[in-house]
């Protein structure tokens, strides 16, 4: 039975880039008819800060699941990714708890997760042809930083960059070599290997 999942992100490259990632992951798990809805994007203070905007967009969100699952993505800038996920699904559930909702924190941003398998997007999208990733992906501030500094014809450019590396990049590398990557494997495991939607 297809399962649905309609993500909550914060960047425009995201809202191109986690149905890329989360259907590459669920193949790679053995499932595919996986529905992936188009992202909701949202503005990361607003959606936290804001009850009336965390309200209406969870709603939106649940909405659209139609029985699925919501999966919030954000980026975990200064924030600790343990603590401000725990504080989402707590307060998500109190709006709606009637849907299967997950909180996946990037620890720094998503672009950490393609930072973790570097080594294999060498030569792609103008990056050097000698890269390796840094010794610890999640730690790196500012990883659009890091992506341009290593693309000599140019510079990262997240709403083409981040799809199209998102696209390319070695899952079980990333996997291996973040932990915020490993956590949303394991949740989107969770969530195609649970029980079917009624």
């Amino acid at each position: 039975m297809t399962r649905t999942i309609v993500c909550i992100v914060e960047g425009d490259g995201e809202v191109r880039a986690m149905p890329l990632l989360l259907r590459r992951l669920a193949e790679s798990a053995g499932v595919y008819d996986l529905d992936v809805a188009t992202p909701i994007r949202v503005r990361k203070d607003r959606f936290i800060r804001r009850p009336d905007e965390f309200s209406r967009q969870l709603k939106l969100a649940a909405a659209k699941a139609k029985g699925g699952t919501v999966l919030v993505v954000l980026d975990a800038d200064d924030d600790c990714p343990v603590e401000l996920a725990s504080d989402i699904a707590r307060r998500a559930k109190a709006i709606v708890p009637h849907v299967s909702l997950h909180a996946v924190i990037a620890q720094r941003e998503y672009e950490a997760w393609l930072l973790a398998a570097a080594d294999s997007l060498a030569g792609k999208r103008g990056l050097t042809t000698d890269l390796q990733g840094p010794g610890a992906p999640d730690g790196v501030r500012n990883a659009k930083g890091w992506l341009s500094e290593r693309m000599p014809s140019g510079r990262y450019h997240e709403v083409s960059d981040q799809p199209a590396l998102t696209a390319l990049f070695d899952l079980a590398l990333a996997r291996t070599r973040s932990r915020s990557f490993r956590k949303l494997s394991d949740t989107l495991e969770r969530i195609v290997r649970g029980p079917a939607p009624a």
